[in-house]
């Protein structure tokens, strides 16, 4: 399903999105993506979510990304005699080992890997950050705290710890099971939660096994200052706002938001901006204006895609939500200003023939009456590199391979064409250029860049580029064997 923009949408599924009609007017007003939050639902609602994905991607002959959202540990205090309590700024309060009730001096927060961590001087947020407690006395069960925001807690609230970096895997005993039952089910890209050092990555990897690409969301302080090497670890990025902007200040997210883009727009991997981004949509059919500049930024950064989260799943307007993410976006991509501001951005990374290969794709596509460039790929590397350099033209994926044509759902520009398996780069420009015009990106009087590897279906080989026409008479007159 051939889509008018760049960036990718992806929409998060839930109690208001999971029959096969609304799932299938997501797809079709734009979602590219579905999100299945494994914090919510049981394992037979998110089989039955995937079964209507792929029920719809057949029915609509178009390539459907799946991204399975783990939910990573989850740190919370206990329960209060009271079911809550008003805690008063400057008062004292203490969290401990101790699984009694808690009462207005005290509750449990069973967690010991966090007491082992703190120092005096730590801060903990709880409830989304809106109760600030700052650590003055601390032993390896429990912490004594000064209130520095006050506000009523509650029944197993949340907490957040950003100034340490807690001995926690990033991966939980439910994560595991859950990442286990999606790989089986046959997911496309695995979202990892907690993320604080490459070594989570490389776990979640390890128990993958290949069957999913890895994403890693960014949204702890400790993650923000490892991410280069996160980055290299992981397949991709998802800059978590709502958790960064409760554990640092919320006035460093956006410029973090810009530099993860950027660093993952030259890695040449895709990088997903997430949280709230039309908030007021889950109640409201038409969004705020301010939601509105910030989804046209994420988009002018060259983010590959933006997320919709309780604004798909739970909210009364989840195809308004799509729509409007959809009508944003084809606006901003027209903008002059968006391509002045994509290509001052562009960073030149030539050191493979590949690199070498998709850069000069994209300078003959844009210095000549180029109608598309087709790349030929198995693994979704040429693909990539070749929205790495965010070109002016389309970009046709063409591959052999469902999975690979699922992932790249997920990147900015790339439209995902199935073909069969080819053994000569003649058959693979024909096939280049038939898709081109059946997907209606060129007629027969236009021309198109293919770019492929030779020998064929042997993954990281593109070493090739032709400039050829759509007309197949042209292609057989200029190679008639």
């Amino acid at each position: 399903m051939r889509r008018h923009r760049n960036v990718k949408i992806v929409a998060t599924l839930g109690p208001a999105s999971e029959t096969y009609d609304m799932i299938r007017a997501l797809h079709e007003a734009g979602a590219d993506v579905f999100r299945l939050n494994m914090s919510h639902g049981q394992h037979d609602e998110i089989r039955e979510k995937h079964r209507i994905i792929r029920q719809v991607e057949k029915d609509l002959d178009s390539p459907i990304c799946i991204l399975a959202d783990l939910q990573g540990p989850k740190l919370r205090v206990g329960v209060f005699a009271n079911g809550e309590e008003e805690l008063k700024e400057g008062a004292s309060f203490r969290l401990d080992l101790d699984e009694a009730e808690g009462d207005g001096a005290r509750v449990c927060l069973p967690h010991p890997e966090i007491f082992q961590a703190l120092e005096p001087g730590a801060s903990l947020l709880v409830n989304d950050g809106k109760i600030r407690l700052k650590v003055t006395e601390c032993s390896h069960s429990h912490a004594t705290c000064e209130v520095i925001v006050g506000g009523t807690i509650s029944n197993r609230k949340g907490v957040n710890v950003p100034d340490v970096e807690l001995p926690l895997a990033a991966l939980s005993e439910k994560d595991r099971k859950d990442l286990e039952f999606v790989c089986q089910l046959g997911v496309d890209w695995l979202a990892l939660s907690f993320v604080q050092r490459p070594e989570d990555v490389a776990e979640a990897r390890d128990l993958a096994q290949g069957r999913a690409a890895i994403l890693s969301k960014i949204e702890k302080p400790s993650a923000v200052k490892r991410f280069d090497a996160i980055l290299a670890a992981s397949d991709g990025i998802m800059v978590a706002r709502g958790d960064l902007g409760v554990e640092l200040p919320v006035q460093n997210v956006p410029p973090i938001q810009k530099r993860l883009v950027r660093a993952c727009r030259a890695a040449a991997k895709p990088v997903i901006v997430a949280t709230q981004m039309l908030e007021s949509m889950i109640e409201s059919p038409v969004p705020t204006r301010a939601e509105v500049s910030d989804v046209a930024t994420a988009i002018y950064e060259g983010a590959d895609a933006i997320m919709l989260s309780a604004e798909s799943a739970a909210g009364s307007y989840p195809v308004e939500a799509v729509t409007t993410m959809d009508n944003v976006a084809r606006e901003v991509e027209n903008d002059p200003t968006y391509t002045q501001i994509i290509e001052s951005s562009r960073v030149a990374a030539r050191t493979t023939v590949a690199d070498g290969i998709v850069a000069a794709a994209r300078e003959i596509a844009e210095t000549t009456d180029i109608k598309a460039i087709c790349c030929f790929t198995q693994s979704g590397t040429t693909a990539l590199l070749t929205a790495r350099e965010r070109p002016r033209v389309p970009i046709i994926a063409m591959t052999s391979l469902r999975g690979t044509a699922r992932r790249l759902a997920l990147t900015w520009g790339v439209n995902c064409v199935m073909t069969s398996e080819l053994d000569r780069f003649k058959m693979a420009v024909i096939n280049a250029a038939r898709a081109a015009r059946a997907q209606g990106y060129a007629t027969t009087d236009d021309q198109i860049v293919v770019t492929a590897g030779v020998p064929f279906n042997v993954p990281g080989t593109t070493n090739i580029l032709r400039v050829a026409p759509c007309q197949e008479s042209l292609i057989y007159a200029a190679d008639p064997s």
